[in-house]
């Protein structure tokens, strides 16, 4: 779909305003735009200029990415063209001013005095040495301050500093002595010595005009005419142009819209809004014949900016992508009551013709360099025999192909190989075993935002642009744009120079409404268990509606994706009704979805019946179905969905954190301290609230206490398709893909701020996603508990003692000084794998558990052979669903993909192995483990990924083992005195040569050969 950041047409009224001289554009007069993000729906709004004042502020590197341009009467075309390639009439006339504007807000001088420090290299500039200053606007007094330099410091930054002028460009460089003036215009040039070179000759034509060897033959093809082919089609594209204006013309003198629609209709095409609208679809018909429909879903297709593309559908859920340069065509056919009419039609015979169409080449965006504009950085122009062109690329850990093949293959397509990785590096290529092992490397590629992307990225490049392929061939669960880093970094630079303004389009303006963070804390007020929504302003003065006989409550969540328009929308709705009964109101909110860029509205009504019209009425035109019918919802195409969510009767999330934090002083724990502060760790809520966050989880639309089992089972279910699509072997339709990737971004709304969300087209991020709501699952198990436990509170219990006791499992500390604690914190210290040598475990508490029920289960595996006490690592959020349920297998619902040895529970007999799946940080450096008892009997060993479950297991065996290249030194196994082996040496090297494993992994598809034995609250003491 078109993505064009500008538009060109002509003004359809007189009340559009000029965002560079604020005066009125008056109508039919030529305006340009920039598009930005709305500040009120998720959608791009433009902000209108004079041609003037539009190249003032921007200027594209060609016409064509204008929207519209083609539109344009061949003139304006001419106009705007020779503005871009600068051969404009005005151009002089613009640089003079330029020159003029710079000498006002640069300058040269010598310093006074060693009190200035240089802006760029933070060093004392020296008493009478040149210093070179850029005046910035102070924002508190609106008045002109210098920011110093150093010669060569300033001209280090002068891009930064937006400077492209001339030595002579500064004011008070007449002031210095001869030998600074030589030396600034050595520095930055001299407009002396340009203007001089105009009328001389250059150096090539004068070594040519004294040189005997002839001029070398410049190749031109000429047509019959005379006419080289780009003269050639130029001037076929001006007599098209004045074609398609000629009917335009005509039209618009003297056809009415009702006609153009009748004649649009009758010819079987899309009727668009608007006249303008009208008479394109109607000129471009008599020019080049009526569109047949699209050949791969029936629906219209309508010219748009460079191609004609499809507006229907091919599913509810999901638009049609077919576009073409060159669709099939026949006759436009005019009735002849309204051809005898209309003198626009009386001569007019149908000629089969061709639109000649430009190409669209994505180019980066020149922006006039004036002061309160910051640079914009866009990805590197895409050239398909050279995609890596502009791209930094790096690789880290063992690889299938030696470090020379790939350096030799980046620069062979384009790229720059850099051994070390740093800022300037935008791609790594490693592996997901790197990736594990934490190396150096990559913990700086993390630290920097770096894609850590697989060996296939050098394959898959030659298909499409870096920045699709990137994301298809990720393996990290990081990674930021190098476009967009340098604009984010850019952007912090331009922040932290005193008074500097930044770039007023949006990728700059909106920086700071697009959020990934907790969202403020609002005190929702619970009337009748409902929250009133905050943004209403009526939380305190009313109730959200409820029906009294049916028991219906008059709230809804809507949302909306579409991946190929960029869409991520969401839309609220409540009927309000004032607690004195007397006023009803209908609320709705809308926008874009983890971002402020949104807009709300209050309708009161004095009337019951007709505020519940109006509700009806507005859940109708958002969803296209019937409020009263909404239990057999159908989704619509182009129409939002209601998401299946709990709309707030929970009891407030900051009572619930009170409870646990501050319990009643006069009440008693019967637990151990260091059991009320498991607890207290487990139930966290502001835990479970970055776990959501770290999967780009929307908390506005999806908050704790409101995440629905059954459309997380059904995110599974389209999770599960999508695999099947990928990993088929059968050509898989991308509209299928993109299909259901709307689907699961709309049942598990996603915050991706202003940028895409990413297509769900490759086996990593179905695992990804598989693990995001692995982890949902769990989250909403602990949080249903939480609440639960504190809507049956007992006054006269501990709140602490009550969440314990919903855990249905005994929690017991272990003496520090026992030999049991030491036996188990010698296991944590050998079986540390030095790959994972960014941290340091410290047992910091140790608990013996005893799930109820769990004995009585695990006692038909007691007589199997081959037990051991194995670890295994989860999120802290996990711990209240797994302590209180055991550990579990993945449903049925949930994809394969995302399990390397199918699914079933995984164990480690190394504990960093295990600590890695805590997912800890430097900044929340504290996690739990598990130390289980596992029956594992005949062990089926495996040296790569297989798809294993409990009916495809060999016979004779009972569970799967990933043989790595390091295990615990069996000469140190400890052996219990009932039977157990605590595999607790020190790693050693297994001899196993053509595993993918670095280390074991065991895998059980029967939970009841689990009984978890010991809880451990570990420190992760991180070195960097």
């Amino acid at each position: 779909m078109d993505e064009s950041g500008f538009r060109a047409e002509y003004a359809k009224s007189d009340r559009s305003t000029c965002k560079g001289c604020h005066s009125t554009i008056d109508k039919d007069a030529l305006r340009l735009a920039i598009m930005i993000q709305s500040p009120s729906f998720d959608g791009k709004i433009p902000t209108w200029y004079h041609m003037g004042c539009f190249f003032r502020k921007v200027k594209p590197s060609d016409a064509q990415i204008i929207k519209g341009f083609d539109n344009l009467r061949w003139d304006d075309q001419e106009k705007i063209r020779k503005k871009i390639d600068g051969t404009s009439k005005d151009e002089s006339k613009d640089k003079s001013d330029e020159a003029e504007g710079d000498s006002k807000n640069f300058s040269a001088e010598y310093a006074r005095s060693n009190r200035s420090t240089c802006h760029g290299c933070n060093s004392k500039i020296e008493k009478d040495l040149v210093r070179l200053s850029r005046k910035v606007s102070s924002s508190s007094n609106h008045s002109a301050t210098d920011q110093w330099y150093h010669i060569d410091c300033f001209k280090e930054h002068k891009d930064e500093l937006q400077f492209n002028g001339t030595a002579e460009t500064f004011s008070g460089f007449n002031d210095l002595n001869k030998e600074d003036q030589t030396e600034l215009k050595k520095k930055f040039g001299s407009s002396t010595i340009n203007r001089k070179r105009k009328g001389d000759k250059t150096l090539s034509s004068t070594t040519s005009e004294n040189n005997d060897a002839p001029k070398a033959k410049q190749a031109k093809t000429e047509d019959n005419n005379g006419l080289t082919p780009a003269e050639e089609e130029r001037h076929q594209k001006k007599e098209q142009s004045e074609l398609l204006w000629k009917y335009k013309d005509a039209l618009r003198k003297e056809v009415p819209n009702d006609v153009l629609k009748e004649l649009l209709e009758h010819n079987q095409q899309k009727i668009l809004t608007g006249e303008s609208n009208l008479i394109e679809t109607v000129a471009d018909c008599m020019a080049f014949g009526t569109l047949e429909h699209c050949p791969e879903c029936g629906g219209f297709l309508i010219f748009s900016h460079s191609c004609y593309h499809c507006t229907g559908d091919v599913t509810e859920w999901t638009k049609c992508t077919y576009s073409t340069r060159t669709p099939t065509r026949k006759p436009f056919d005019i009735p002849d009551d309204i051809k005898t009419e209309y003198d626009a039609f009386k001569s007019y015979k149908y000629k089969k013709r061709d639109r000649i169409l430009a190409q669209v080449i994505e180019k980066q965006v020149t922006i006039t360099k004036t002061p309160d504009v910051s640079r914009v950085i866009q990805e590197p122009t895409y050239d398909s025999s050279l995609p890596l062109s502009g791209y930094v690329v790096s690789s880290a850990g063992r690889l299938s192909s030696s470090v020379a093949t790939i350096q030799k293959e980046v620069e062979r397509l384009g790229g720059t190989y850099s051994s070390k990785i740093d800022e300037n590096v935008g791609i790594v290529i490693s592996s997901k075993d790197e990736i594990e092992k934490k190396s150096k490397k990559l913990q700086d590629a993390q630290k920097l935002n770096i894609h850590i992307v697989s060996e296939e990225f050098l394959n898959e490049i030659k298909t499409d642009r870096p920045s699709i392929i990137m994301e298809k061939c990720k393996i990290s669960t990081w990674g930021i744009l190098p476009h967009i880093r340098k604009q984010t970094k850019a952007n912090e630079e331009e922040k932290l120079k005193s008074g500097q303004k930044s770039f007023t389009t949006a990728s700059n303006k909106s920086d700071s409404r697009v959020k990934k963070s907790v969202p403020d804390k609002v005190q929702l007020k619970l009337k009748d268990g409902i929250a009133v929504d905050p943004d209403s302003g009526l939380e305190d003065t009313c109730h959200v509606y409820k029906e009294t006989e049916t028991g219906d409550i008059y709230t809804a969540v809507l949302g909306l994706v579409d991946i190929t328009r960029g869409t991520n929308s969401f839309y609220k709705m409540q009927l309000l009704e004032s607690d004195n009964g007397q006023k009803w109101f209908v609320f709705r909110a809308w926008g874009r979805t983890g971002t402020e860029f949104r807009g709300d509205k209050v309708d009161e009504y004095s009337r019951r019946n007709d505020a519940i019209n109006a509700y009806h009425a507005l859940f109708l035109d958002k969803t296209g179905n019937n409020w009263l019918d909404r239990k057999n919802f159908q989704k619509l195409p182009n129409k939002h969905y209601p998401l299946e969510i709990d709309y707030g009767q929970h009891a407030d999330n900051d009572k619930m954190k009170k409870l646990l934090e501050t319990a009643n002083l006069n009440i008693h724990s019967k637990l151990s301290y260091s059991v009320q502060e498991l607890i207290k760790m487990i139930f966290n809520v502001e835990n479970m609230k970055q776990a959501l966050l770290s999967f780009d989880i929307d908390l506005n639309k999806m908050p704790l206490g409101k995440l629905s089992k059954n459309q997380l089972d059904k995110g599974y279910q389209i999770l599960t398709e999508l695999q099947t699509l990928i990993t088929s072997g059968i050509t898989t339709s991308k509209t299928a893909i993109i299909d259901a990737s709307n689907r699961f971004y709309t049942l598990i709304p996603h915050a991706c701020g202003l940028g895409s969300l990413p297509l769900l087209d490759n086996v990593e991020l179905i695992k990804t996603k598989t693990e995001m709501i692995d982890n949902l699952r769990e989250i909403e198990i602990a949080y249903s508990m939480l609440d639960q436990s504190n809507n049956t509170i007992d006054s006269s219990e501990h709140p602490i003692d009550v969440h314990y006791k919903k855990l249905k499992c005994v929690v017991e500390p272990v003496d520090h000084n026992s030999d049991e604690f030491k036996l188990i914190e010698q296991y944590m210290i050998n079986t540390h794998a030095k790959t994972h040598d960014q941290y340091t475990l410290k047992l910091r508490e140790l608990f013996k558990t005893a799930r109820e029920g769990e004995f009585d289960r695990f006692k038909k595996f007691q007589t199997l052979d081959n037990h051991q006490l194995l670890w295994h690592g989860s999120r802290t959020t996990n711990f209240a669903g797994i302590i209180s349920q055991g550990l579990r297998i993945a449903p049925p619902e949930a994809p394969v993909t995302g399990y390397m040895f199918g699914k079933g529970v995984y164990f480690a007999d190394m504990v960093s192995k295990s600590a890695n799946y805590c997912f800890t940080s430097k900044q929340s450096p504290e996690g739990l483990m598990l130390l289980c008892e596992v029956a594992l009997g005949n062990m089926y060993e495996c040296y790569k990924a297989t798809t294993l479950s409990a009916s495809t297991l060999p016979k004779g065996t009972h569970s799967t083992k990933g043989c790595g290249t390091t295990i615990p030194n069996p000469k140190e196994y400890y052996h219990t005195n009932d039977g157990v082996v605590i595999p607790m040496g020190h790693g050693i090297s297994s001899d196993i040569r053509q595993t993918s494993l670095l280390y074991n992994e065991y895998i059980v598809y029967d939970t009841d050969q689990i009984s978890m034995k010991y809880l451990l609250r570990v420190d992760f003491q991180y070195k960097y």
